[in-house]
């Protein structure tokens, strides 16, 4: 990076209270230095500027880096006397004699609002010469009543015929402000022509020393930006807002439509108990779909609402086969058949064994037998009969003795 020490000339006369320049050319001069001076400083922390009037001929600041302690002098400096230019000048090129770093290349900015004396041609090309014996850069930024021919002589002679590092912005009126102007200049570029310093950030403000302010100015240049762009895209949303609004339109009519069909039909009772009235939108549409889709593959059941059910519990094959299988040996013992076959296959020495085993399944088998009732005779006559063995059993006895 360039090496440079710059001293600021500010115009303080009394035409610098016009304001053709928004507030006045004052204010506008106080913008502008300010953005000279922050430029400088962060092209390179070892640039020093000075600040110096041109109607007093003061030297209000010497060349330093505090960009502070300059802004304060330009702010409190007010209009007064008339313009002394090459008195200024030449105060300028002493001061930057007596810089400290003797390798920093030397430059003079010179903010010019008053007219200026055309009939002193000859000492101004004298100057100029004297300057780029001495190396010394100028770059003047006229404005309001400053612009005029003798300037663009100095120019021209400070360049020579191939040199281009001095340069002359005339700022019109109306056309754009002074910082405006004067960033979009040449006086803020470096020798290779890119912008040094603020200049090459957005709004000339540096991310690394003002972070918070960098974002809020890229913050609201997006939203500017974004703004004009919808209103640019206003008309062409606006059709195809109306064009989404009228398809779903036509959705719900289509979906009412076929309930109503639905309705018409034998089987559309519960279409019928349907109140559409109650229901959102998306479950009209999602009624309307399930009716299609029941159109597409029917079904024996009516469609109905889709509603939470609890899931139905469906027995699994083990359970089933639980229920199926025996869980005792009662029918086994009741199959008689089973209970033969397996008696035949016996040995015939426990054939007894073997018929009492069938007189107790024939037992368990067969049904219990209703009791007979003894009717009064026949319990007489078998009374009569016991007694008549007795008697005669008593007879026999008696003859054997």
């Amino acid at each position: 990076m360039v090496l440079e020490s710059t001293m600021i000339c500010v115009d303080d006369s009394d035409y610098m209270r016009n304001g053709d320049f928004v507030p006045t050319r004052m204010a506008a001069v106080q913008d502008a230095v300010n953005i000279v001076c922050l430029t400088k400083t962060r092209a390179n922390p070892e640039n020093n500027v000075g600040l110096l009037t041109l109607a007093s001929s003061e030297v209000l600041t010497t060349l330093t880096t505090d960009s502070g302690k300059l802004m304060s002098k330009m702010l409190a400096c007010q209009p007064s006397g008339d313009l002394q230019l090459m008195s200024g000048l030449r105060k300028a090129h002493l001061a930057l004699k007596h810089r400290q770093g003797k390798n920093h290349k030397m430059r003079i900015v010179v903010f010019v609002g008053s007219p200026v004396d055309n009939n002193d041609a000859a000492e101004w090309i004298r100057l100029a010469k004297r300057m780029k014996k001495e190396k010394v850069n100028v770059d003047i930024v006229a404005f309001g009543d400053g612009p005029s021919e003798v300037l663009q002589q100095f120019i021209d002679t400070l360049n020579g015929r191939d040199g281009n590092a001095s340069h002359l912005v005339v700022v019109q009126q109306g056309t754009s402000t002074l910082s405006d102007a004067l960033m979009a200049s040449p006086v803020l570029q470096s020798e290779d022509g890119m912008p040094m310093g603020g200049g090459a950030f957005d709004f000339g403000i540096d991310p690394n020393d003002d972070p918070e302010l960098a974002l809020a100015l890229r913050v609201s240049m997006e939203e500017q930006r974004s703004r004009q762009e919808a209103e640019g895209r206003s008309g062409a949303t606006e059709a195809p807002a109306a064009v989404g609004g009228s398809s779903e339109e036509q959705m719900l009519e289509r979906a009412l439509a076929i309930s109503r069909e639905l309705e018409a039909e034998p089987g559309g009772s519960q279409a019928a108990a349907v109140d559409f009235g109650s229901m959102t939108e998306d479950e009209q549409i999602a009624y309307a779909m399930q009716m299609s889709m029941q159109d597409s593959h029917p079904a024996t059941e009516e469609p109905t609402l889709p509603t939470a059910t609890e899931p139905e519990v469906v027995p699994s094959e083990s359970e089933k086969m639980e229920v199926d299988e025996p869980t005792s040996t009662d029918t086994i013992m009741d199959d008689p058949e089973f209970i033969q076959s397996v008696l035949e296959g016996l040995p015939k020495d426990i054939k007894v064994e073997k018929e009492t085993a069938e007189t107790v399944v024939k037992k368990e088998t067969s049904p219990p037998k209703a009791k007979e009732q003894k009717s009064p005779k026949e319990g007489s006559s078998k009374s009569g009969s016991s007694k008549k063995s007795s008697g005669s059993g008593e007879k026999k006895s008696d003859s054997k003795k």
